[in-house]
């Protein structure tokens, strides 16, 4: 989770019963790095949440021995920082390429205003 510069009592009571393993420290222009990475590359549309843990995972993977399975569950959805400084640079409108690319998907619905 999302924990800013502490870590919450629940948290801290759960690595201490040897629950969690460890806790990871992800800066945020990682997490808001990867959030990018996953919405442009990937078309996983998250927050910067969703980001860091990616990155966490990411890190575990590096870490892992080869073969090993890691399960990343991604917490959130990017749809309430469209507004913020996570998705600033991306383009409003689609380029020629993108609406290509959306007008070959089945779900296709919407042309672009002219």
């Amino acid at each position: 989770g999302w924990s800013p510069d502490f870590i919450p009592k629940l948290t801290g009571d759960v690595v201490d019963m040897g629950i969690i393993d460890r806790i990871l420290t992800i800066g945020g222009a990682d997490a808001m790095h990867w959030s990018k990475q996953l919405a442009q590359k990937e078309g996983i549309f998250v927050g910067i949440t969703a980001g860091a843990t990616f990155a966490g995972a990411l890190r575990i993977c590096r870490e892992a021995p080869r073969g090993a399975t890691v399960l990343c569950m991604l917490p959130d959805t990017g749809e309430r920082y469209l507004s913020t400084p996570l998705f600033a640079d991306i383009a409003v409108d689609m380029t020629n390429e993108e609406l290509e690319i959306s007008r070959s998907t089945p779900g296709f619905r919407f042309e672009p205003a002219v």
